[in-house]
């Protein structure tokens, strides 16, 4: 039996953005039994000129929802947030809508849209491509680079987590 465009989306964003929220979660308890603002680690960067934790679970949330919307050609139901967080707990909330909203996209938009024409919107450009490779070549790697650099930036800062919570296998 073929992959679908849904198991290879919806299911693949809401585990990693279910694992993206509980090591949230470890990092706000650890915060508080080390008796720091976990402020701080939203604001946490690996290099100066990188973008810091907040931007990172923002956007690995953008890339998950536009991601589904997009193949779904709903881009335009897709919730927009003011992307402001500044708490590990707003993260958590921002990360809690996106999981809502792709959990209500219908299988049967997703499956069968390999051949949509999908635009991504960039500051000085659009990028075109057919669903399928959007998927596959843009949307999920842009979706795991961020995941991946929030959990490097967390642990980078201390926080107790490994392999396992980024799987969201723990």
């Amino acid at each position: 039996m073929p992959l679908s465009m849904y198991d290879a989306s919806v299911p693949v964003y809401t585990q990693m953005l279910g694992a993206l929220d509980k090591i949230l979660a470890k990092a706000e308890t650890q915060a508080e039994a080390r008796k720091f603002d976990p402020k701080v680690l939203a604001q946490a960067r690996l290099f100066p000129d990188m973008l810091p934790l907040a931007s990172q679970v923002r956007i690995a949330c953008d890339a998950a929802k536009y991601g589904v919307a997009r193949i779904a050609g709903i881009e335009a139901q897709a919730p927009r947030f003011d992307d402001n967080e500044q708490t590990l707990a707003e993260l958590r909330e921002r990360i809690a809508k996106t999981l809502a909203f792709i959990g209500s996209v219908p299988r049967e938009s997703v499956d069968g849209q390999e051949d949509r024409d999908v635009v991504v919107p960039l500051r000085d450009r659009k990028l075109e491509f057919k669903a399928q490779f959007f998927l596959l070549h843009w949307s999920l790697p842009n979706f795991f680079f961020h995941a991946t650099t929030a959990y490097n930036l967390l642990r980078h800062n201390g926080i107790e987590i490994g392999k396992s919570d980024y799987l969201g296998r723990s």
